[in-house]
């Protein structure tokens, strides 16, 4: 791969990482509701989740739904109500002391996971396999997976930090919920720009 083009894919992972989406509107909200401490394993599973994604991509997934159309829409109606049903988590994570105590942030496994029903992961690795590793050899498809990885966790704490930067503002729980009912309609319409990938 190019200077210019390994330039173009860290600037394309960059992009894609660092804009408004499922990911980082979560990781604002678990960043105004926890901290950025207890959000790192949030914050590595995003990572791990996007990286194994990209691979997985790249050997092989994005022809299988090349070829089989209706996965993409299945996948489609799964991601909708997982994010829809994530909206509602998020909107109603402090009704009380006890509920707020037991709903703690996401665990690497949860985020890690979360990416197969993120319509905007998926976005980015179609994208980015069918731009920057269009033979999907297992170098170019490597260099793709390394480019994300290296960007994700950047990109990622700045949300993390902006959340916990209006973190004692929101110590007052009527903004706090208000807060976490905006993030959760923002949640829901990010997921509009993004529902047309794989066709």
């Amino acid at each position: 791969m190019s200077i210019a083009l390994l330039a173009g894919l860290f600037g394309f992972a960059l992009a894609a990482t660092i804009t408004p989406g499922p990911n980082n509107l979560m990781l604002l909200a678990s960043g105004a509701n926890f901290g950025y401490r207890r959000t790192l394993p949030h914050m590595f599973g995003i990572l791990s989740g996007v990286t194994v994604m990209v691979l997985l991509v790249g050997a092989g997934l994005m022809a299988l739904f090349e070829a089989a159309p209706g996965l993409t829409m299945a996948l489609k109606v799964l991601s909708i109500l997982y994010l829809l049903w994530l909206a509602v988590r998020i909107a109603t994570a402090v009704p009380s002391e006890r509920t707020a105590a037991c709903r703690g942030p996401m665990s690497f496994l949860q985020a890690a996971t979360f990416q197969w029903v993120n319509p905007k992961a998926w976005a980015m690795c179609l994208s980015a396999i069918t731009l920057y590793a269009p033979d999907r050899t297992l170098s170019s498809v490597v260099i793709v997976a390394c480019a994300f990885a290296l960007v994700s966790f950047p990109a990622n704490s700045v949300w993390t930090w902006l959340g916990t930067a209006v973190r004692h503002w929101l110590s007052d729980r009527r903004r706090l919920r208000r807060f976490n009912i905006t993030m959760a309609l923002l949640l829901v319409a990010s997921i509009v720009p993004v529902l047309g990938f794989g066709g």
